[in-house]
């Protein structure tokens, strides 16, 4: 079993949700103003500045990929269509699998993400399962923001410094997780400016093509299981 495989079965067993490599979702990191002609770029529509970061975890919460140089302002979906990430997964790299997203991010065949409006039993099993296994990313930033509470108050150095210190957390999470520290009790954390308050859903049309995956998946697995 070679890596990708591995990391597809420890999500499988979560909710029983196939050939996932990753969960993907944003969370704000507050931060002081950056000052100059750019500062309200940092300012997100809870009015705080803060970087807005990008996170992909595997089932057992190590980050595996961290984006952290966009604005509060940006959108989630806006930062993985920028990012080399997406680049990989456009260019077939992990070709058979793919990531969950929240409905704030558009169905790619290498991003499931839920349905708008489930009517049949295998549609709603789809979204049951998809949620139940991308909930891992949350309590990922849970236990993250808990392990450095830095992360969640504000980050008072200037901005060159700011997102350097973010990455360096996420190394030092993965770095606790792997020598087994103890894991912070987070389960009545609130994450602030988390996906769970995300307002905005992806509301552009969908491709046939980008949606084929899906929708084979619904039909041929969760439809199966009903």
């Amino acid at each position: 079993m070679n890596e990708i495989e591995k990391v597809a079965t420890n999500f499988y067993e979560l909710s029983a949700f196939p050939k996932v490599i990753g969960a993907i979702d944003c969370t704000h990191i507050p931060i002081k103003s950056p000052g100059g002609i750019d500062a309200e770029n940092y300012r997100n529509r809870k009015l705080i500045f803060s970087i807005n970061v990008q996170v992909i975890c595997d089932a057992e919460m190590y980050i595996n990929n961290i984006v952290a140089r966009w604005p509060g302002s940006s959108h989630d979906s806006h930062i993985f269509n920028c990012s080399v990430i997406k680049s990989r997964l456009e260019a077939g790299e992990f070709e058979g699998y793919w990531l969950l997203g929240d409905k704030g991010y558009a169905i790619k065949p290498y991003l499931m993400t839920p349905l708008r409006n489930p009517i049949s039993e295998g549609e709603k099993l789809y979204n049951e399962s998809q949620i139940r296994t991308r909930n891992v990313i949350e309590r990922l930033f849970g236990c993250w923001k808990k392990r450095f509470p830095v992360l969640s108050s504000k980050i008072r150095t200037d901005l060159k410094k700011a997102q350097p210190i973010i990455v360096a957390t996420a190394v030092l999470h993965n770095m606790c997780k792997k020598m087994k520290e103890p894991t912070p009790s987070f389960m009545d954390y609130e994450t602030p400016l988390s996906s769970d308050e995300e307002e905005f859903e992806y509301r552009g049309s969908i491709n046939r093509s980008d949606d084929h995956n899906r929708t084979s998946l619904i039909n041929n697995y969760f439809n199966q299981m009903c």
